[in-house]
């Protein structure tokens, strides 16, 4: 009775024959090792490419200056641009407002200005502020 219930302990995780040590993905000859090991060198390698590529792409976004749309808000241009918010706040002639999220498209709306001519005020105020002509 008690090597019945050590043979019933030592069955397979999914009920077949008991184990003989290892679990049932342990490989079992050399060609399925070598399929193991190249397969997870490939993911490996695939990792490092796509992360490689990933993190050239960042530092290039960091890196460049985006061109300024409609849809940023003021904040947003300041941030990828490093430059102070109040500078390009007085730059379209706005007061500054705290957690201001407006797009420009909005901006110049209420300003009843086309947005091409914010755009333009705060190209100036950022190649001032960095000390290059626009």
């Amino acid at each position: 009775m008690r090597g019945q219930r050590i043979g019933e302990f030592c069955k397979g995780a999914w009920g077949g024959p008991p184990n003989q040590g290892y679990s049932g993905f342990v490989p079992k000859t050399w060609q399925q090792s070598l399929a193991l090991g190249l397969a997870f060198l490939v993911a490996v390698s695939v990792l490092f490419i796509f992360g490689y590529r990933a993190a050239r792409h960042a530092r290039y976004l960091r890196s460049e200056d985006q061109p300024i749309h409609a849809w940023m808000s003021v904040p947003f241009v300041a941030h990828t641009h490093h430059v102070a918010t109040e500078i390009l706040y007085a730059a379209i002639g706005i007061a500054p407002r705290e957690h201001d999220r407006r797009p420009l498209r909005a901006i110049a709306r209420q300003q009843h200005r086309p947005v091409d001519e914010v755009i333009r005020d705060l190209e100036k105020a950022i190649a001032k502020e960095r000390g290059k002509a626009p």
